[in-house]
């Protein structure tokens, strides 16, 4: 029996009737849900299947064993991420091992947990949580959509979540758990959660709410990929690097092979799609803890994203050569970003390369391009949470 399942019964024996564990059987009452526990590893593909696409790029842990060794690398140790007394957010938890995981962790830990899950397979081994432990609300809407979070906040589902002044610190209170879809959606969706801090929108208007993931590694690798050669250096890197302190969770090596911890399982026949894509991929466990002064003001996140996507289409290409995509005339900025009457951090060097400039670099050409008369006037790229009625 895991380790995960044995810490959670033992919780549920504390709790009243009609939920019994004797402890010499580890067996449920007659009256417990068939679905309170989930069937072995080998058994999850007949039972949740891969076959639609739906469910195939919803990538979980299965293994009950590593959900345990992930939920305590986001809730325990040393790492500023960890707490007590803390109300956690899960998206996208499949049938929910690590939701079983978070819950067997002693109970300090957590004093409620928001799941957020709109597939009826998933939420089958999902709602009997709720039924047994007084800690767990069922929110059966997608953590994709940006209405499930409206729905939170018009329902009053995070009315105990006080508001913590930016310089105060890491929220004590709140804490954003996902595994990230597999596809090219998921980084979509992590990019819009980085895109999030800056402007103090989503969670963190609650304020620096730290965030833990599960997701692929080809992800990852975009997300923290340093000023440099790298090919991975993108806009998400520019933003993540520029909004939060990233850092895993766990070795890598500890969620290897794939097979023996995840689902779905892979099979000898794959897609077409990117390797990167594809089922076996390595995933990796994250966290990621909003920085405190923030490069982005306010206000300018618009004025990042368009200089960002326009000039990384020229990635190798010096700056004096890539600047010109952002519009008629850009190159006029060269003589602001080399002015010699400005000391030289103020400075930028225009012969390096797009993915070579850093952070603070970054910062001095978006202040060109927002005091440049002659800017574009539309700038915005609709990268947002789903909705049926709007994106953010």
């Amino acid at each position: 029996m895991s380790l995960v399942l044995s810490a959670l019964r033992r919780r549920l024996s504390k709790l009243p009737a009609p939920i019994t564990v004797p402890c010499s059987t580890r067996q449920y009452s007659a009256t417990a849900s068939p679905y309170l526990t989930l069937p072995p590893h080998p058994e999850w593909r007949s039972i949740f299947s891969p076959i639609t696409a739906a469910y195939r790029d919803r990538v979980s842990i299965a293994n009950p064993n590593t959900a345990d060794l992930v939920a305590r690398s986001f809730m325990e140790g040393t790492s500023a991420v960890a707490g007590s007394n803390k109300i956690v957010i899960e998206a996208f938890p499949g049938p929910g091992a690590l939701t079983r995981a978070l819950l067997a962790l002693d109970s300090s830990r957590i004093r409620k947990l928001i799941i957020l899950e709109d597939s009826d397979i998933y939420l089958k081994y999902l709602r009997p949580l709720a039924e047994v432990d007084p800690r767990v609300v069922i929110i059966p809407m997608t953590g994709y959509s940006w209405d499930t979070y409206l729905y939170m906040e018009e329902n009053d589902v995070l009315k105990e979540v006080e508001v913590v002044p930016w310089e105060n610190g890491v929220h004590p209170q709140l804490h954003f758990i996902s595994h990230i879809p597999h596809t090219i959606i998921g980084e979509q969706l992590v990019a819009q959660f980085f895109r999030n801090i800056p402007n103090r929108s989503w969670l963190f208007k609650y304020g620096r709410v730290p965030m833990s993931f599960v997701l692929g590694e080809w992800i990852w690798e975009r997300v923290t990929a340093p000023a440099g050669k790298s090919p991975a250096r993108c806009k998400v890197s520019v933003i993540a690097e520029a909004t939060a302190q990233n850092e895993l969770a766990l070795k890598p090596s500890a969620l290897l092979p794939y097979d023996d911890h995840f689902h779905p399982r892979t099979r000898k026949f794959q897609n077409s799609r990117p390797e990167s894509r594809r089922l076996g991929h390595p995933l990796v466990a994250a966290n990621v803890i909003p920085h405190e002064e923030q490069v982005i003001v306010p206000g300018l996140l618009d004025k990042w994203d368009y200089c960002l996507r326009r000039t990384f289409v020229r990635k190798g290409t010096p700056l004096k050569t890539a600047i010109s995509t952002l519009g008629p005339g850009a190159e006029s900025l060269l003589a602001i970003l080399t002015d010699k009457s400005l000391p030289a951090n103020q400075r930028v060097d225009i012969s390096t390369p797009v993915r070579e400039l850093n952070i603070a670099q970054w910062a001095l050409v978006i202040r060109a391009f927002n005091n440049w008369p002659f800017a574009p006037d539309t700038l915005s790229l609709h990268e947002a949470f789903s909705s049926k009625e709007r994106t953010r």
